[in-house]
């Protein structure tokens, strides 16, 4: 099998099994996975206007809206005015948003832990190193 194709297979095998995992995790909280990633987001950059979440999240500002409106009901994510630009809105986390993404966050932490257990620092490296290379061609 040629290396590409070999890649092709290890990447795709992986992602379904990472997206099965985060379904199941995010399935016990009771909130979407759509959710669940705008608290990521937030809860890893800290309060932010909405359109530059919606870049973060790949998704129109549009869908953001619909998606904020639930989370503001849920008291995970407040609105609030931009200090320097009263036509945008900034949202954050709650307390509560703060709590769920801290603990998500945890489960992560865990999940690559168990991942990586067997790996030498170096390959840890390697490995960061890959991924970081790759996330910037998205």
């Amino acid at each position: 099998m040629q290396n590409i194709e070999k890649l092709n297979q290890l990447l795709t095998e992986f992602y379904d099994k990472m997206s099965s995992w985060e379904q199941s995790v995010v399935k016990e909280t009771g909130y979407s996975l759509a959710q669940v990633h705008t608290i990521e987001v937030l809860g890893s950059h800290g309060a932010m206007r909405m359109k530059e979440l919606a870049e973060k999240l790949g998704i129109t500002t549009g869908t953001l809206t619909v998606q904020i409106d639930k989370l503001v009901q849920a008291e995970l994510i407040e609105r609030g005015a931009h200090p320097n630009d009263r036509r945008a809105i900034v949202v954050s986390l709650t307390e509560q948003g703060q709590a769920i993404h801290r603990h998500h966050n945890q489960l992560h932490l865990s999940l690559v832990q168990e991942l990586t257990r067997h790996l030498e620092p170096e390959q840890e490296k390697v490995l960061a190193h890959c991924l970081e290379t790759m996330n910037r061609e998205f």
